[in-house]
């Protein structure tokens, strides 16, 4: 369950990061014969996995199940890059007015790849458990299985999306601000709370234990411990798994699962254990708590992204990049704002997630340990469930302690009783430092100079962006005077000046790219490059071409830096009456040139 909720996140992200292209990489026909070779292959190496020998057995089919579910976002890759699903989906009825259908359209196209896999291993699976059933049913019930982990983010995704459809200007300004965000958390733990538990319970078919002594020991035991809950049989992989789980938080609306496998296979004292773990759960408030983390993960991930992205996107080697892949801009920009997102998805549920959930696992332990009195049922109930499941006690994962480890545990603590506070004050102290780094990334976030990163990226971006066209059409002047343009904002005042006269060797009779490049020549502040002669040849020339106002103030700039202030007054005057709406700026500029001299302006220049 927690490796499926990291490939569903996974799946979710990849879509999400996926740009809509202007016009798609293949047409429609195309794309749709791509993904059924897609899904035509995947379904061939799902059938190739499955009929291993190893695959014929519990823990092989498990693990064939993992490396397929792997390989299956390889493929979904594949077919988010190659057929453009979210630019076809848009089209759809709805696609622009309800982003959440076309999100849950393309996590389909994910669970399409799933169901190949599940259909591949519907004869090993039956083989195994002993149960058969229709491929329709046996795809519907993987389905139910794993539609709770996806199944928050599609009711708070719709919620978005209707909030933003209602004619309530209000509310959606209270959404889209900081406190939006809380308001979304409120409803999240809301569903949680209310909806998730009896929905899971619904979906995964559970029954109620039925009446009888088995209950009332189980009732009883719950007593002892001020505790209530109701018991229901969980038929995980046809009930044959050993294992338990609670769900809810709330009394009445709160389950302990058993799988009928555990039952049959424990004593009532080892069963009052695993039960004592699960109330242990509760106790320690863990289901809040993955609540917490889960959206811990959404408050790290809103506030370092942008920064990050930006930050990332503003270095000169994007631009290196993007020159000598000759792969788009913006498909470059896509990648690299996304993997960094990726990579912080894939830690902090792989490490910081994966630390607390075995923690809080070994938490409940030790609550058990407390709760019995003695290690004895518990480890023997692990012992049995070790044995049973394939010999599994040594073997370790990322979201539990190895069991042998968690044996280990227990006898230790039952030697050495202040183990137990020891471990409940690291849990403490865990979660402090969780909470401290949040609180702290939020001020630290709020410190970094967002609009100063945009900006460069911006420059950085439109400089690649040019670069690119350059490098395509060699042979335009457009291109070369937008990158002088960009130089001159930027204030790189050489590579400006080379960029406007490649643009005039390539048209020298262009009004725009002579005007421009005078401009610099009279007002650059590096004066090793002013040229004011020449600057009013090239002046002179685009004032002829084309009388506009901004063109006869650099002529009468000219005619200034070059002592012929009539001139400079008279051709003002002309820009005035060319440009109205400047009329202002220009009469400043009379001001200026009858007040000083142009080497007087270049003294005062910093």
């Amino acid at each position: 369950m927690y490796t499926n909720l990291i490939l569903f996140l996974v799946a979710i992200f990849l879509f999400t990061i996926e740009s809509v292209p202007k016009a798609p990489w293949l047409s429609s026909w195309q794309a749709l014969a791509l993904l059924i070779f897609l899904l035509a292959g995947y379904g061939k190496i799902a059938r190739k996995l499955f009929s291993r020998q190893q695959a014929t057995t519990a823990a092989g089919y498990f693990r064939t199940e993992k490396q397929l579910a792997v390989t299956a976002l390889v493929f979904y890759g594949a077919t988010l890059y190659c057929c453009d699903p979210k630019y076809y989906l848009l089209l759809l009825p709805l696609g622009n007015t309800m982003p959440a259908l076309v999100n849950f359209a393309g996590l389909l196209l994910f669970i399409a790849y799933l169901a190949l896999m599940w259909s591949a291993g519907q004869h090993n699976y039956e083989r195994i458990f002993a149960r058969n059933y229709r491929p329709l049913v046996f795809i519907r019930n993987n389905i139910k299985v794993n539609l709770p982990i996806v199944l928050p983010w599609i009711i708070i995704s719709l919620l978005s999306d209707i909030v933003a459809l209602l004619p309530l200007p209000g509310l959606q300004k209270f959404v889209a601000s900081e406190w939006g965000d809380l308001l979304l958390f409120a409803v999240f733990l809301l569903f949680v709370v209310l909806f998730f538990p009896p929905l899971v319970r619904r979906l995964w078919g559970c029954q109620k234990l039925p009446a009888g002594y088995l209950k009332d020991q189980l009732d009883a035991f719950c007593a002892t411990q001020n505790f209530s809950t109701e018991f229901y049989l969980w038929p995980l992989f046809e009930g044959r798994v050993l294992t338990a789980g609670v769900v809810g938080i709330i009394p009445g609306l709160r389950y302990i699962l058993i799988t009928p496998a555990l039952i049959e296979t424990l004593s009532r004292e080892e069963l009052e254990a695993v039960i004592a773990h699960e109330i242990g759960h509760v106790k320690k408030y863990h289901l809040l708590l993955y609540v917490f983390l889960l959206s811990g993960f959404s408050l790290l991930a809103g506030m370092l992204a942008e920064p990050l992205i930006y930050l990332l996107l503003s270095q000169n080697f994007l631009n290196k990049l993007i020159l000598e892949s000759g792969i788009a801009a913006d498909s470059i920009v896509t990648v690299v704002g996304a993997v960094p997102l990726f990579l912080f998805l894939l830690l902090y549920f792989r490490f910081l997630f994966g630390y607390f959930i075995r923690n809080f696992e070994r938490q409940a332990d030790l609550f058990s340990l407390a709760a019995i009195g003695n290690a004895r049922a518990m480890v023997s109930a692990f012992e049995k469930i070790a044995v049973l499941s394939g010999n599994i006690r040594e073997e370790r994962n990322w979201h539990h302690f190895g069991i042998g480890e968690r044996i280990d545990c227990l006898l230790r603590a039952e030697k050495e009783p202040d183990l137990i506070k020891r471990h409940n004050r690291k849990v403490r102290r865990s979660l402090f430092v969780y909470v401290a780094v949040l609180l702290l990334a939020g001020v630290l976030v709020h410190q970094i100079p967002k609009e100063e990163l945009v900006l460069r990226y911006q420059e950085n971006f439109a400089e690649t962006a040019l670069l690119q066209k350059v490098k395509q059409e060699p042979d335009r002047a457009i291109w070369q005077r937008l990158i002088g343009d960009l130089m001159l904002t930027r204030k790189m005042e050489e590579r400006a000046l080379s960029a406007y006269e490649k643009a005039y060797s390539l048209e020298p009779a262009n009004p725009e790219i002579m005007n421009n490049l005078a401009w610099l020549l009279l007002t650059s502040e590096q004066f090793s490059l002013r040229d004011p002669l020449k600057a009013l040849t090239l002046a002179r020339t685009a004032a002829t071409l084309q009388p506009k106002g901004h063109i006869l103030d650099t002529l009468a700039t000219a005619y200034w830096a070059n002592g012929l202030l009539e001139e400079a007054i008279r051709t003002e005057r002309q820009a005035a009456l060319a440009d109205v709406a400047q009329r202002r700026f220009y009469q400043a500029q009379i001001g200026k040139f009858t007040n000083s001299t142009y080497e007087e302006s270049v003294r005062k220049t910093p």
